[in-house]
């Protein structure tokens, strides 16, 4: 592995612990402007400071994001579908590495859909991409996404999926938390981080969540929804973040929150 790959998932993954609370606000490119993420730099200013990295598309990081941010870029490099198309499967590669490169990524997120009819493609795309990061130094996460076409989560599927992501030369996996977590990551040989998913009934089952995936094995979490959804958005990224770096119980996380709790947003 290069210095420049080591030193880029150095600043994805903290050295100190082992561990990141990715922020997610890549939902725009399938979902276009989703609840509370219809002006995404209202939505991501106050609380980039508190994300080890961000996680968005070049659109958005280049209107969106001041250029002084001291805030790791995950550029989130496939897409092509939409919610309301035939398939979200049907992904392919949107940005290309030097674009990566050239807005300063320490690493480029695509997804792939294992057990579609658009497998082979989405997996020839990380294929692909992960040999031309292997070449130019920049770390490779690979999302074992699901599209309309199949719904399953359960920890056989979701272990078969992080497995082959790993196979095929992904630095990191993100992926759902279901039942027997630990078997997946157990059978994953690369760092495995949770996605958020949509967003819970409440703060305190966000923070189970997360406790529950680092528990089992997860360096981290890539929530977005779970975050930026909350009415009280910079006392829930905290909260995380105490789950996640301090180990604290998601009812400590809980509490935490709750008294720093400021003004609703939106």
């Amino acid at each position: 592995m290069s210095w420049g790959l080591k030193n880029r998932l150095a600043r994805i993954i903290k050295p100190a612990d082992g561990r990141t609370v990715m922020l997610a606000v890549d939902h725009g490119y399938f979902l276009g402007p989703t609840s509370r993420l219809e002006d995404p730099r209202k939505t991501i200013e106050p609380i980039l400071n508190d994300a080890d990295t961000l996680m968005l598309t070049r659109g958005v990081l280049r209107n969106c994001v001041d250029a002084d941010t001291a805030t790791p870029i995950v550029l989130r490099v496939s897409g092509g579908t939409s919610i309301i198309g035939p398939s979200l499967a049907d992904e392919g590669i949107t940005t290309s590495m030097r674009e990566a490169v050239r807005l300063n990524a320490v690493g480029v997120a695509l997804s792939i859909f294992v057990g579609t009819q658009y497998e082979r493609q989405t997996l020839l795309n990380l294929s692909k991409l992960v040999s031309k990061g292997e070449g130019i130094g920049m770390p490779v996460l690979a999302v074992t996404a699901v599209g309309k076409e199949l719904k399953k989560r359960d920890a056989r599927y979701l272990a078969l999926c992080c497995r082959i992501a790993a196979e095929l030369g992904a630095h990191i996996v993100k992926t759902y938390y279901c039942e027997d977590f630990e078997k997946v990551v157990a059978g994953c040989p690369v760092p495995v981080v949770i996605a958020g998913g949509p967003k819970l009934d409440n703060e305190l089952d966000a923070l189970k969540l997360a406790a529950d995936a680092i528990k089992r094995g997860a360096v981290g979490v890539d929530m977005g929804r779970n975050i930026w959804q909350s009415d009280y958005p910079m006392a829930m990224i905290k909260a995380v973040r105490a789950v996640v770096h301090q180990n604290a119980t998601p009812e400590e996380a809980y509490d935490l929150f709750a008294s720093l709790k400021s003004e609703p947003v939106g």
